[in-house]
């Protein structure tokens, strides 16, 4: 996705000659799609729409405040001649998502900035419409912006389980058994003991077959 977003005091879509949509003080947005663009740069550019700081606050500071700070509106325009490319003196667009894929991406976008913000102060043109665009450019400010997103984490396979190392033989547990019994000097206890050992780890391979 690409934007070209002004910040405006005014701005209106005319189609046929009757103005469609119009807005005051806020942005006017030129948004472009291109074919590799997934729900990842709609999200992306939702965020920035209404979180760039390119209003003054209270006291005057520059670019300290956003169309969501100040409950400002945005008026979107769908403007696939942002991925033009010039071949000699003519311009190609077929880096722009054909025409019906990017009716259903552009209205998808609409839908989510309006779930994100104000819907009543989210204004649009008319999709594929030959449109004109009257901007008052406040600034003038224009930025041009497009994501550069890192390819998405492909999810990995989980590790098996670990064995139970803490799992011991029956010569490991005699063993043990055995020199805690010697060193009481019982040796009758250290028979029992090696028994008893030898009794719990077959039952935990019974258990574990």
């Amino acid at each position: 996705m690409r934007a070209v977003i002004q910040r405006v005091t005014s701005a209106s879509v005319v189609v046929g000659g009757e103005t469609i949509s119009s807005i005051g003080r806020g942005l006017c947005v030129l948004i472009g799609i291109t074919q590799s663009d997934t729900h990842r740069e709609r999200e992306w550019m939702v965020r920035k729409l209404l979180n760039l700081r390119l209003f003054e606050d209270e006291s005057g500071a520059g670019w300290s405040k956003s169309v969501s700070d100040y409950g400002l509106e945005i008026l979107c325009v769908s403007q696939f001649t942002l991925y033009g490319i010039l071949k000699g003196n003519k311009p190609d667009f077929h880096n722009a998502l054909t025409h019906e894929k990017s009716k259903v991406f552009y209205h998808q976008f609409m839908d989510e900035l309006r779930r994100a913000y104000k819907p009543e102060l989210i204004k649009d043109g008319q999709f594929g419409a030959d449109m004109q665009v009257n901007i008052q450019n406040d600034g003038p400010v224009t930025l041009h912006i497009e994501p550069n997103l890192p390819p998405a984490k492909e999810r990995k396979p989980q590790n098996p389980p670990k064995k139970d190392k803490g799992k011991r033989s029956a010569a490991t547990e005699s063993g043990v058994a055995t020199a805690a019994c010697a060193e009481a000097g019982d040796d009758a206890s250290a028979a029992a003991a090696i028994a008893t050992a030898g009794d719990d780890v077959v039952d935990d391979e019974e258990e574990t077959s």
